[in-house]
């Protein structure tokens, strides 16, 4: 019964690589269909911040000829859109539409004693066009909050008194100002809204008839100011998201989504889903960039952003302040007008990109009828692999896990169909670099040590029996005495570099076999909007190393779990501590580069603005550096040198960091196909050299110090 076991095991194991195989042929067609949806938007729109202009133009000797300067010098830079927000009390104070006063303020102006137990807020408007049209949303602004007031007059100004202290009056929310509104869309400019969900309770009519007038002005994209959207807050109670988002739908107005976000702002995942997503992703650069960046480093930023990330919409922040040097106030606005113009500004070179300037538009993302049963084949695909990876470590367990596997995705399924994609896209991502190197492993060991031996016996030995060990053939790494050895006899030269290249390149092909499999299983828009990340990044630059760790050092026919108990209950010392602090702090180095907020030191980042602009599409240096050299130079080595089977763990780290690069969704698929290209023929230049480097180095040792060879290498 036990042989026979055996022997479905070994065919499954070949039936499973087909099974694997046909699921990354059917994910080629997902592959391509996403290809064709990333095409659809390369639009990009330039949006600047309206409140900043105005912020700005305080401080200007005359305010008003410097808001209409500046908005046409930005309108000719490139700029196509501002971002105005709901009004306050301070704002329109900026923007000269109205004043106020505090109760003793106001009794002052009137040469008048303070009023006593009195603290109201006294506001007048500047002329009958305000009245007219501000009037109104203030009025309602403090009839929404239930405050009393009345109506007054000073000096010919009408205006408004309520009984509410100046500090809580201007924390009322109202709304768009709607000379501020007028004024850009007469000047040409597109308009963005930045909608809070601060008014209070959320009130469907009254957001049917903003979104009717912002329809009227040509607004087509609205972007959400604070944590939340609008609608958010009283969704449970009124449904708010749901009846919002219908209005988003009855006026073809879509939103805008910001980039890195430490959270995103609540219920945005609703309304995009409501409104068919709708949506763009928006990149904002800071005031302080913005003040003191170079105009070469923002069109770069823009660049790799529009690029690598897909963003379609900028938006650009302008700030103030004094220079104490100059005597003079500074601002941000012409170094931004600066970035964007010229024959090397932002503008120019994401044009010649082929991202050219106006309004941002969606993605055309809609799936053909038989995505789905393709998607289907790639998730069993999945299963695939991670059944051979399990089978890899455990015998003859390839097909009860890839049972277990069919009915626990199915039953996850029903659940949530994404946490299942996800969980599968992550088992794959982890599976195939990991057999790519454990089939190298097996490639060394079999000219090395002999065929590995199966794992097996009561301490679950590899390979340690006494008849086991007669099979070693002469001068492997078991002498008479069974003691392991360090060096091999090993081929000639070019017989070695020959099986190192063809090594590397069929083990980067087993890892590559995850790459389908993750974008067929999270071909959705969702994950191109970041709106859905893909959840165990940080499992997936560790689980292989691991895993492959494991197998080298416990499966490699000489060490068994009874020496890893021995390893185990040896006390701890001095070099133990000092061993683990060194890989401690190798392991945090890693971890820190790892993912969007991965730190880096400035001569890389160096290194990346040079490749970034020599191949316009810059290799991962984890893949070119880290991973795909060390791996080459440890293949070569191997057939020789024991000790450089750890190169072989070093260099999972190209490996998993190829299939990583797919794992970034909202990067174009064309991209990471050409970044890992490239990373792989860099890798592979500056392993051969890594080899060259040694034979020369060997070379030299053996003619100067043949002493020493001896002693440490051998004859």
């Amino acid at each position: 019964m036990f042989l026979r076991w055996q022997h479905w095991n070994r065919r499954a194991r070949f039936v499973l690589w087909v099974i694997a195989l046909i699921g990354v042929a059917a994910a080629l067609p997902l592959g391509a269909v996403r290809m064709d949806m990333e095409k659809s938007s390369k639009h990009v729109e330039y949006v600047f911040d309206y409140r900043d202009i105005i912020e700005i133009s305080e401080r200007q000797s005359t305010p008003q000829a410097f808001i209409n300067e500046y908005l046409e010098k930005l309108k000719a830079s490139g700029v196509t859109s501002m971002a105005v927000y709901e009004s306050s009390l301070k704002e329109l104070l900026q923007s000269g539409r109205l004043t106020y006063y505090s109760s003793k303020e106001m009794a002052m102006l009137e040469d008048k004693l303070e009023p006593a137990s009195q603290n109201f807020t006294y506001i007048l408007f500047n002329g009958p066009r305000e009245e007219e049209e501000i009037g109104p949303i203030v009025r309602a602004a403090f009839d929404r909050s239930e405050a009393v007031y009345k109506d007054w007059s000073y000096k010919g100004r009408n205006g408004i008194v309520v009984e509410l202290p100046v500090a809580e009056a201007g924390m009322k929310t109202m709304d768009f100002d709607p000379i501020t509104l007028q004024t850009i869309h007469d000047s040409g400019l597109a308009i963005l809204p930045r909608l809070s969900d601060r008014i209070q309770p959320y009130d469907q009519a009254a957001m049917d008839g903003l979104l009717a007038k912002l329809k009227g002005f040509g607004v087509n994209r609205i972007l959400f100011d604070g944590d939340k959207v609008k609608g958010a807050s009283n969704q449970q109670e009124q449904k708010s998201l749901n009846a919002f988002g219908e209005l988003l739908k009855k006026y073809d107005i879509g939103i805008a989504a910001i980039e890195n976000l430490k959270k995103p702002q609540q219920g945005i995942n609703t309304l995009a889903y409501i409104t068919n997503y709708n949506v763009v992703r928006l990149y904002s650069l800071s005031e302080n960039d913005a003040m003191t960046m170079t105009p070469d480093a923002i069109a770069d930023r823009f660049l790799l952003a529009a690029k690598d990330r897909n963003i379609r919409m900028f938006f650009l922040n302008g700030t103030v302040q004094g220079d104490i040097e100059k005597e003079k106030i500074v601002h941000s606005l012409d170094k931004t007008i600066e970035a964007l113009s010229g024959e090397h500004g932002v503008v120019s070179k994401l044009a010649e990109a082929g991202y050219s300037p106006g309004k941002a538009q969606p993605f055309d993302f809609e799936q053909p009828s038989w995505a789905k049963a393709l998607r289907g084949a790639v998730a069993v695909g999945a299963i695939a692999l991670i059944a051979l990876l399990a089978g890899a470590f455990v015998p003859y367990v390839y097909i009860p896990v890839f049972l277990i596997g069919l009915a626990g995705s199915a039953g996850l399924y029903v659940l949530n169909s994404s946490i299942m994609a996800q969980a599968l896209a992550l088992g794959a991502a982890i599976s195939a670099p990991t057999l790519g190197l454990v089939w190298v492993m097996n490639r060394i060991y079999s000219r090395t040590v002999g065929e590995r031996r199966i794992v097996g016996g009561a301490d679950w030995t590899v390979g340690r029996s006494q008849s086991s060990q007669t099979q070693h053939p002469p001068g492997t790494a078991y002498d008479h005495d069974a003691k392991m050895k360090w060096f091999f006899p090993a081929p000639a030269v070019g017989r070695r570099i020959g099986l190192a290249l063809n090594w590397f390149i069929v083990a980067t092909l087993i890892s590559l076999t995850a790459v389908p499999i993750i974008f067929g299983l999270l071909n959705n828009i969702t994950y191109n909007l970041v709106l859905e990340q893909f959840r165990g990044v940080g499992l997936l630059h560790l689980a292989p190393i691991i895993l492959v760790a494991v197998y080298v050092l416990f499966y490699n026919g000489q060490t068994s779990i009874g020496t890893l108990r021995k390893l185990l209950s040896q006390p701890i010392t001095l070099m133990w501590i000092l061993l683990a602090a060194v890989i401690g702090a190798i392991g945090y180095y890693y971890l820190s580069r790892t993912g969007n907020a991965g730190q880096v030191s400035s001569i890389e980042l160096a290194v990346r603005s040079w490749l970034e602009s020599t191949f316009g599409v810059r290799p991962r240096f984890k893949e070119f550096m880290l991973g795909h050299p060390p791996l080459i130079l440890g293949l070569f080595l191997a057939l020789r040198y024991r000790a450089a089977w750890l190169l072989v763990i070093i260099g999972s780290i190209g490996q998993l960091t190829m299939v990583d690069t797919f794992a970034h969704i909202h990067t174009p698929l064309y991209i990471s196909v050409i970044r890992v290209l490239l990373g792989l023929g860099t890798g592979i230049i500056i392993g051969c050299i890594l080899i060259a480097a040694w034979l020369v180095l060997e070379g030299v040792l053996r003619k100067w110090a043949p002493a020493i060879i001896r002693k440490f290498v051998g004859s």
